[in-house]
Parts: C-alpha cells; structure tokens; sequence
C-alpha cells in the first residue's frame, strides 16, 4: 500500500506542470487502458486536468464540454483513488471538482466536495490545505451571500497562516477579506484587507532580499578569505624560493 501511495503522489507532483506542458489526453486514455489498476487514479488526474483549463476558452459550448469532461475524468479517478485508500489522490481530485462546480455556480457540489478535501487535510493535519480548503470554502460561502460563515471560515485560516507563520498564505487570506468586504460593499475594509495583504508581500520580498545580500555578503567574505590565504601562501613559497637560491 506504501508504495503504491508513493507511485501516485510522485505521479502528481507532476500535474501541476501539465499547464505549461500541452499533453494530448487522447494518448493518456489510451495508456489508461493498458495500465494496472493501481495506476489508473493519477492517469485520470492528468486526463482531467488537461480540461482544467476551460477558463481559457472562448467557446461557452466548448467550455461547457471542457468543465464536464475535468468532472468525469475526476469521478473515475476517485473510484481508484479510494480504492487504494490514496488520500493524497482523493484530496486533490475533491478541490478540483469544488473549483469546476464552483465556476459551473453549482454551489452546493461544490461546497461538498471542498469539505471533504478540508476533511482530509484535518485527519492529516496538513495545515497548508486545511487553509487552501478553507479559503476555498469562504469564497463559495461569499458567492451564495453567506457572509458570516465566509468570516468564519477566514478568521480560521488567518490564525492557522499566523501560527504557523506562513505569510505567503496569510497575504492570500487578505485577498479572501477584500473578496468578501466587496462583495458586502463594505469598500473602506476591502481596501484596509488589500492593504494588509500588500504590507505582507512587502515583508516577504524585503526578507527575502534580505537573506539575499547575507549569502552574497558571506560569499564575497569568503572569497576575499581564500584570496588573502593564496597571497600568503604565494608570499611564503616565494620566500622558500628564494632562500634556496
């Protein structure tokens, strides 16, 4: 079973790159059909994910197609994924569905299915995708006008990033607030959450130019260490040279 959960997890690290990388999804259903069931869960992933990216589509039909075909090709490697009990799997094919279903303004899948996503995270306690799952669930939350469980949802994930000091996710969580101030036409809050979320990006590039100019600094020390032993060294090889002749 190990092993098996390490194939599919390796297998989908790889699916984030598929955007940048076009993948024919005709060739992928082909390997499906000659691949052990226990590899078919991420295979579908990546069928499915070839069709995520509708939202580049002009086409309302052929968006439509795109939004179902992410949902079918999801579903089936559900199937799998529970079947091995790969809960990586399953988390990551519940937030895909809750973001096709949310696009679709089909909330109440949605909501669904990100709660289950949220489930897991919890059972794992994998921080990072209990605040991803949250912010998702504020944002469907904010969409059916249910304001209040959106500020609950946001105050949750905004204590979990502070905790755990994840400033990249808790600016991420700002950009919840103005989502949901905006949406309450509360415009004087967005713009205080927008600003939040530009002092933290802010924080994050100085400490990162910061640690930057250490390395670079150590660096250039460094080197000017190694020079000066060379110059030594020269200097004391010269000498011996010239004491011998």
């Amino acid at each position: 079973m190990k092993i098996l959960f390490t194939i599919s997890a390796f297998i989908l690290l790889g699916i984030a790159k598929l955007s940048a990388t076009p993948v024919d999804p005709d060739s992928l259903k082909q390997q499906v059909t000659v691949t052990s069931d226990s590899l078919k869960a991420p295979l579908y992933t990546q069928i499915a994910t070839t069709y995520l990216n509708y939202d580049t589509i002009s086409s309302k039909r052929k968006r439509y197609i795109y939004q179902e075909n992410a949902i079918a090709y999801t579903l089936q490697a559900i199937r799998y994924y529970s079947r091995y009990n790969d809960t990586t799997g399953l988390r990551v094919s519940f937030d895909n569905l809750a973001t096709v279903y949310r696009s679709e303004k089909k909330f109440s899948q949605a909501k669904w299915f990100i709660l289950q996503s949220n489930t897991l995270s919890r059972a794992k306690n994998d921080v990072p995708n209990i605040i991803a799952s949250l912010l998702e669930l504020a944002l469907i939350k904010t969409d059916i006008k249910d304001y209040k469980l959106a500020m609950r949802d946001l105050k949750e994930a905004l204590t979990l990033s502070s905790t755990h000091h994840l400033p990249t996710t808790e600016a991420g969580v700002q950009m919840g607030y103005v989502t949901l101030y905006n949406n309450m036409k509360l415009y004087t809050k967005a713009d205080v959450a927008l600003k939040r979320h530009d002092a933290i990006n802010d924080s994050i590039r100085l400490s990162e130019d910061a640690k930057v100019a250490m390395a670079t600094d150590s660096i250039q020390r460094k080197k000017k260490v190694s020079l000066t032993s060379n110059k030594r060294l020269y200097k004391a090889n010269s000498s011996k040279r010239i004491a011998l002749l």
